[in-house]
């Protein structure tokens, strides 16, 4: 099979994945091979690829975000059929026995397997991964439509329910801190559910996507939203943002960390945290929550905007990720 490849670390802008011919794989235990439709790529893919995230397997595969229909199925898988479409999301595996894994926070569990990092992702046209961490992909959603959801649009939920955006005198008042992928979802789910939304992006397609999507501001620099928010998402991976962000935030309000790598937080005043303030990151995603979103997503209904890339050109959408010039997410089709 085909299959862009990273050998070792290193700035994107020095083409890391290579293309390569790779033995398909074959379906080990409570396992599936599928065949990849589309794979979206995630700032969680930059992050790997150029070294931000720690011993990443190697040679490595990247791609958690995928779509494809079932082909092989291992030992042991029973509610899984051959041609089933199906998503592979991040978490593509956990322990089941570690205190947080037996107390409904396998988000958090002790002795995780991520697709795309431990595990050979989407960016290639066969991947095995666990039966039972595959999501049914909801009807309506074409394949390269549904891909951003499998994480942009799972841990930009979590983030929004955690995020608990409640409004004192009248709606509530969300910002979101960059606004790629993850953040053209989750201003649907926000504005659905009747939240004024507020915008920060340093790219100038962002912003006015954030508008055409409904956003009463859209921000750029140092300045702020014209109101104090509820509560605050930041998914751009820049420490510098929040005590930035916290200024922008009520007292009782909550500022979460959406992205799985920051840049370092700089120190700030405790008066930015006085008065009750919350700030929280998100860390994976559960199962529960992949079966709640896909549940939802068809009922606001989210529609995501995507830019097309064949397989081979999965350096270049690494490159227009990282600069933040895409107007929703990247979709590598092999």
């Amino acid at each position: 099979m085909r299959a862009m490849v990273l050998s070792q670390p290193g700035p994107v802008e020095e083409d890391r994945l290579d293309l390569c011919e790779l033995p398909d794989p074959e379906p080990g235990p409570g396992e599936v091979v599928i065949d990849v439709h589309a794979t979206a790529v995630c700032r969680t893919d930059l992050h790997v690829v150029e070294g931000d995230l720690p011993r990443p397997k190697l040679p490595l595969v990247p791609g958690h975000q995928i779509v494809g229909t079932v082909d092989l199925i291992g030992d042991g898988v029973s509610h899984l059929h051959k041609g089933d479409r199906v998503g592979v999301p991040w978490l593509g595996g956990v322990c089941g026995v570690c205190m947080f894994c037996k107390s409904g926070n396998e988000n958090l569990c002790d002795h995780p397997s991520f697709t795309g990092y431990q595990l050979d992702g989407g960016y290639a046209e066969r991947v095995a991964a666990r039966a039972d961490f595959c999501f049914p992909i909801p009807d309506g959603y074409p394949d390269l439509q549904a891909a951003p959801l499998l994480c942009a649009g799972l841990i930009g939920y979590r983030a929004l329910r955690i995020a608990d955006v409640t409004g004192l005198d009248g709606p509530g008042r969300l910002g979101l801190y960059g606004f790629g992928a993850s953040a053209h979802i989750v201003i649907q789910l926000a504005r659905r559910a009747g939240h004024e939304v507020y915008a920060y992006t340093r790219s100038e397609v962002g912003r006015r996507f954030a508008l055409e999507l409904g956003a009463e501001w859209a921000g750029v620099d140092e300045q702020l939203p014209p109101v104090k928010l509820d509560s605050a998402i930041i998914f751009a991976p820049a420490g510098e943002l929040v005590p930035f962000v916290l200024r922008a935030v009520r007292k009782g309000g909550t500022v979460v960390c959406a992205g799985i790598h920051m840049s370092a937080i700089p120190s700030f005043g405790y008066d930015l945290l006085w008065g009750e303030r919350v700030l929280r990151s998100v860390a994976n995603l559960t199962r529960q929550d992949g079966r709640e979103f896909l549940r939802l997503a068809p009922t606001v209904p989210v529609e995501t905007e995507i830019e097309q890339f064949p397989l081979e050109q999965a350096n270049e959408a690494l490159l227009l990720v990282k600069a933040g010039d895409l107007r929703g997410a990247a979709v590598l089709v092999p």
